[in-house]
């Protein structure tokens, strides 16, 4: 039985993607592009050396949609697909709830229908809006602020609709806090469509030349250094973690949500200062009002996922500098096929692939024909 991946071709998608086909688990990865590329799904083949089914089909194209539950035994369902950017669904909030809530309620019918009541659905920390006290807590009161989050909360309502309806359902809401980071092997990593609009991907982009310098929303806060501190958590702990989910919802039915999170903050000028030390290159950046909605300081209380999870994030600010910049060098402009085979063959060797291999250009020969 499959796995059915919805935008596993995005950032966290592709690298849970890479963790479930290591635990031999068999997937099948839904995308339509709008937020990825198909280049990250040749890399995933690459990292693991395995294959998987996949199909390029929008979530509300529900005829599309359905052939992937008619021709595959699906066990579960892992739910990334979504618009993500917050400023953007200011800007055009109609698409978000439109995109995110339709695409989901066409999923869940056609789940029910073919009997998959297993889900992992990428939530946000964004439902829980301006929280006053830290650390955050699941219990905490959800109030999203934007467009984008309301969609998220929205549709954990959805879902525990769902289970009081029927038992059967087992859904596990999974709330991010910040992700960067990236793969080990510098194929896998975040490649934002324009002008990134978080904050590592473009500390990273400045540091490779391609933006000119980072913008600081905000240095009077009451916080150490007067920079927004936040929860950031390496992008691989948060894939594990959604094995982890995968793995309890497949033994419990109902429905919880858990924080996704390492529980310590850092500032922005903490997190530039670190990625300083990881890449050797200096940061310019400059200084702005702070942005409204923003807020002083927010980071997570881990400690439900450890506990009925069993998992805890284990990567540390530096890890996930050192990560980002390497997937960055590698990749200036994104993914770029021309780079994969140099990018690839450094990896095998890195990882002592290469015994009894005449060459990595051998090699790639066929993983290629396998792929």
């Amino acid at each position: 039985m499959a796995i059915l991946v919805t935008g596993g071709a995005g950032y966290i998608g592709s690298h849970t993607c890479i963790e479930l086909l290591n635990e031999n688990y068999e997937i099948i990865i839904v995308d339509n592009f709008s937020n990825s590329k198909k280049e990250s799904l040749e890399r995933i083949r690459k990292i693991t050396n395995k294959d998987f089914g996949f199909y390029e089909v929008d979530l509300l194209d529900q005829a599309n949609l359905e052939k992937v539950f008619i021709e595959n035994d699906i066990e579960a369902v892992i739910h990334f697909a979504g618009f993500k950017a917050v400023g953007e669904s200011v800007q055009i909030p109609l698409s978000y709830y439109h995109n995110n809530i339709t695409g989901t309620l066409i999923l869940c019918e056609l789940m029910a229908k073919y009997k998959v009541y297993n889900m992992v659905f990428s939530s946000s920390a964004t439902v829980y809006g301006m929280s006053e006290t830290v650390p955050i807590s699941e219990d905490f009161p959800l109030g999203a602020t934007n467009p984008y989050g309301k969609t998220k909360l929205m549709i954990e309502e959805i879902l525990g609709d769902l289970v009081v309806s029927n038992p059967d359902w087992s859904i596990a809401i999974l709330r991010y806090f910040n992700p960067i980071g990236a793969h080990k092997s510098g194929l896998i990593g975040e490649d934002p469509n324009g002008i990134p609009n978080n904050l590592m991907p473009y500390i990273a982009q400045v540091a490779v030349g391609k933006l000119k310098e980072l913008t600081v929303f905000g240095n009077d806060y009451d916080t150490l250094d007067g920079t927004g501190i936040r929860d950031y958590i390496h992008v691989v702990d948060l894939a594990l973690g959604h094995l982890k989910a995968l793995q309890y919802i497949l033994e419990h039915n109902g429905i919880d949500a858990y924080n996704l999170g390492t529980g310590d903050g850092y500032s922005v000028l903490q997190v530039v200062e670190e990625f300083e030390q990881a890449s050797g290159v200096k940061i310019p950046f400059t200084i702005r009002s702070r942005r409204p909605g923003d807020i002083p300081v927010c980071y997570a209380n881990p400690i439900k996922s450890k506990e009925k999870l069993n998992w805890t994030a284990k990567r540390g600010i530096r890890e996930m500098c050192e990560d980002t910049w390497r997937w960055q060098q590698n990749n200036p402009n994104g993914y770029e096929e021309k780079k994969m085979h140099e990018i690839y063959c450094n990896y095998l060797e890195k990882v002592n692939m290469m015994k009894g291999r005449k060459s990595c250009a051998i090699s790639y020969i066929l993983t290629r024909k396998s792929s």
